[in-house]
């Protein structure tokens, strides 16, 4: 009996230490907050096999090709885990392989990127800022972290017809590496901010977001999304009209934890969703404690695999309009959708690919 008693005071006294070293350890300054409610994989987001019709691109030029665009000159541009950003060409629909070229190499990690009007790429970039390359090559810094300390992980920018770059940053607590502890913390601290190229002025006009994501602006300018990857919802900035400077609730109680956001400037918005909601996160929603401890873990260790492709449209009023999935895995993790010409490009932060589907298939 005295064995079992040493045995049992050591066992409570090691699990003490543990709990000990990753609190200590643990960055996180978790709050207790409010699941959103959510149907799950409801009538509007019933699962099927759409997504299984995409035909894949670049196979292996490099991983994780977060965003595609198209340019001016023709040319499609996405941004890989390494820094590089590759262009290449498109005939009716289909990749032309003799067409990749390194476009340029930030140095950084590129995610969300857009066209202004001058022909200049510019980017969002996880580690390098905000930045503007020129058709030849030349990068520029807009917006750099080391003027703005409060900024930290600057995610999609989205650009309106006069020349304002509107652009997001996910957490002022984390960067990329860690930004499964930004969902896990539940602090929402990101932002939606904007850039004034002919000032360089930086303003915030929405804070308190949860995780800020997606960046898409409205028809005619009139308002800007911005998504909100930890609560499941897209909020919305009214930029014109008697609702200005007010905010809304464009879409929520969605399935899955949205990541960027597209206009195809006629009637849809493509919603990317790389994962359905975390059951483990929403489930310790009310306990800050053990959240804290979660934090003491390697970033990595915390990351949820999926094999899931999610993809929705929604229409001008936010009512979804198209639905499609895949669990077949033959492209997941998806973060991006951008409509060009009739078909659908696909970006993931995952996949060593980027895939294509014909949008007249979709509805």
């Amino acid at each position: 009996m005295v064995g079992f008693l040493r045995f049992f005071m050591i066992v409570i006294l090691l699990l003490g230490i543990g709990v000990m070293s990753l609190y200590a350890r643990s960055p996180l300054m978790p709050v207790v907050f409010v699941p959103p409610y959510s149907n799950g994989l409801d009538v509007s987001f019933s699962a099927n096999e759409r997504l299984a019709a995409s035909s894949i691109y670049l196979q292996d030029v490099g991983v994780g090709p977060e965003d595609i665009v198209k340019g001016p000159d023709g040319y499609f541009y996405t941004g890989y885990i390494d820094g590089r950003i590759v262009r290449f060409k498109v005939s009716h629909g289909r990749f032309v392989e003799a067409s990749i070229q390194e476009f340029v190499n930030t140095g950084g990690r590129p995610l969300g990127m857009q066209f202004d009007g001058q022909g200049n790429l510019i980017v969002a970039d996880a580690f390098k800022g905000l930045l503007s390359v020129s058709s030849s090559g030349e990068i520029s810094t807009l917006v750099d972290y080391a003027a703005h300390p409060s900024l930290r992980f600057i995610d999609d920018v989205d650009i309106a017809g006069d020349g304002t770059i509107w652009f997001s940053d996910v957490s002022s607590r984390f960067g990329l590496h860690e930004y499964i502890y930004d969902l896990i913390e539940g602090s929402a601290t990101g932002r939606l901010l904007s850039f004034t190229p002919s000032s360089g002025q930086v303003q915030v006009h929405v804070s308190g977001l949860y995780f800020a994501n997606g960046v898409a602006i409205g028809p005619d300018d009139s308002w800007v999304l911005v998504n909100e990857t930890g609560a499941s919802r897209v909020t919305r900035l009214w930029l014109k009209g008697p609702k200005a400077g007010r905010t809304d609730v464009f879409v929520d109680g969605l399935p899955g934890m949205p990541d960027n956001i597209s206009f195809n400037g006629s009637d849809t918005f493509w919603l990317a969703m790389p994962a359905l909601r975390s059951k483990e996160i929403d489930a310790l929603a009310s306990y800050p404690f053990v959240r804290k401890l979660l934090g003491g873990l390697p970033a990595e260790w915390l990351v949820p695999a999926s094999k899931l492709g999610f993809v929705i449209g929604l229409g001008l009023d936010g009512a979804v309009t198209s639905n499609l999935q895949s669990t077949s895995g033959v492209y997941h993790t998806i973060t991006s959708v951008n409509e060009y010409d009739g078909y659908l490009w696909l970006g993931s932060l995952a996949m060593p690919s980027v895939a294509v589907l014909p949008a007249a298939v979709v509805h």
